[in-house]
């Protein structure tokens, strides 16, 4: 009987495998109307450095007939200033002949570029295309990238001044030293891409100022996606980041975007008798541990963006801080956050005690926004401050928004990280002017702060969009 049941069981099973591929034939067709179809028409690479390969693309290769189709040329064209790779069944090239797909089944088709140096400051289009013949019909694939050429700086060391100036982007590899008693001017305009790992030393002088028309940019030098439309912007970690030494004092940095790196901006100087550090409409953005750390430093920043880290936002261990007109946010996206947003350390013996004024700031994410600790008695003082913790004035704290709300563009779960405010914002006109250095009047947009009689908290002035909630007719003054 088991016998006579497991053959009955082969019998049906057999059938319908027989039925399932009945329909599948090994004959190759040879009909100009059995063709391929494709899963993208263009495979196109973000800006990529020249000279050098790019991660690899894929796209798929249809056989829908029911017979097997010969495709007797892959070929990549080959047009001018196309440098195109292909693999097709695991193997490299630019052309290929004979590859056989079987009824009703796929390829993959993996792309590879590597631009050719273009001679030019500013990207240049490279376009190719994958030509596919099929039963004497040509099918093409369009190929776009475009290469941007670099001057590179290789584990280099500073030791007189040095002006870089804007035009091509500069690759660093390894650490790039200013020596102690040499000054580095990035020129308005600059970009620096940071390969991994790579990153800044000063023991002298950093002069970084741009412009808000031509701001000077920090970054890695992955300039593609992630994936889809997410950029690698995003990424903390991709390369080190800049550390002010013992002996590097009076360092400049303004309209700079810094970007994806590990441990944001450093600044340990011997004493806090000198300024370090002065930051004027800078964005620092995006850090594996903090985008801003000073231990013993005068440190200054003013309409600043500092947001999105691992640790803190920013950290102060003793030293002198003043932050006007600063935004501290924090929505890291890549792991959990490991401390306050902004961390006052007022209680260190080996360091000098820590005098720190945060005016017209807000402080917002998810994360708490102070260390924990006894303000009293300490020289710390937040003024006209926004904080999302319900709490309430006292030496200390003056004139804060407790409890409120920015009403940030930024949308964490797309990937939007926008800290200007939208029209129903409680930072809007909340600020004490006075508090408001001259030098921070606009803001790095250049919108005026003082153009109203309340001025707005954060780095950012709010400008009425037409597509947020009008039932924000005129700025929200601050309820105390």
């Amino acid at each position: 009987m088991m016998r006579k049941l497991q053959y009955w069981i082969f019998v049906v099973l057999t059938a319908l495998s027989v039925a399932s591929t009945g329909c599948i034939s090994d004959d190759f067709t040879t009909s100009s109307s059995d063709v391929l179809a494709f899963s993208t028409d263009t495979v196109a690479f973000d800006t990529v450095i020249t000279a050098q390969s790019t991660p690899t693309k894929q796209f798929m290769v249809y056989n829908r007939s029911k017979k097997m189709i010969n495709i007797s040329s892959i070929k990549v064209a080959g047009n001018e200033r196309g440098r195109f790779y292909i693999n097709v069944d695991g193997m490299k090239g630019s052309e290929f002949h004979d590859v056989e797909v079987r009824g009703q089944d796929s390829i993959y088709v993996m792309v590879e570029s590597n631009i050719d140096v273009t001679g030019a400051d500013e990207p240049i289009e490279a376009t190719d295309r994958i030509d596919f013949v099929t039963n004497g019909v040509t099918q093409s694939v369009t190929l776009t990238a475009w290469g941007q050429d670099v001057d590179i700086i290789r584990g280099d060391t500073i030791k007189s001044d040095t002006r870089l100036r804007a035009g091509k982007p500069y690759l660093v590899y390894d650490t790039l030293v200013v020596a102690q008693g040499a000054t580095l001017t990035l020129d308005p305009g600059v970009t620096m891409l940071f390969h991994a790992k790579a990153g800044m030393k000063v023991e002298g002088r950093l002069d970084a100022r741009g412009t808000q028309e031509r701001p000077i940019a920090l970054r890695g030098d992955r300039l593609d996606h992630v994936v889809g439309q997410i950029n690698f912007d995003i990424m903390s970690g991709q390369w080190g980041g800049v550390q002010f030494g013992s002996h590097s004092y009076g360092n400049e940095m303004a309209y700079v975007e810094m970007r994806g790196s590990a441990i944001g901006v450093e600044v340990k100087p011997e004493s806090a008798d000198r300024m370090a550090l002065h930051l004027l409409n800078c964005v620092l953005h995006n850090s594996s541990s903090s985008v801003l750390s000073a231990t013993g430093a005068w440190v200054e920043a003013e309409g600043t963006e500092l947001s999105d880290a691992a640790g803190s936002v920013a950290s102060f261990e003793g030293g002198k801080v003043r932050l006007a007109q600063c935004t501290l946010a924090n929505y890291y996206l890549f792991d959990a956050i490991s401390g306050p947003i902004l961390n006052l350390d007022y209680d260190n013996d080996s360091l000098p005690a820590l005098d720190a004024h945060v005016d017209n700031c807000i402080i917002y994410g998810n994360a708490s926004e102070l260390n924990s600790g006894d303000y009293s008695g300490t020289n710390v003082l937040l003024r006209n401050c926004l904080l999302k913790s319900k709490g309430t004035d006292d030496a200390n704290f003056i004139s804060c928004v407790w409890g409120g709300d920015p009403k940030f563009y930024t949308v964490r779960e797309k990937y939007v990280f926008d800290y200007r405010l939208k029209n129903e914002s409680d930072a809007i006109a909340a600020g004490d002017r006075s508090l408001c250095p001259a030098s921070a009047r606009y803001d790095r947009y250049g919108q005026d702060r003082w153009q109203r009689d309340g001025i707005d908290l954060g780095a950012y002035v709010w400008v009425q969009a037409a597509d947020d909630d009008k039932t924000q007719a005129a700025p929200r003054r601050r309820q105390r």
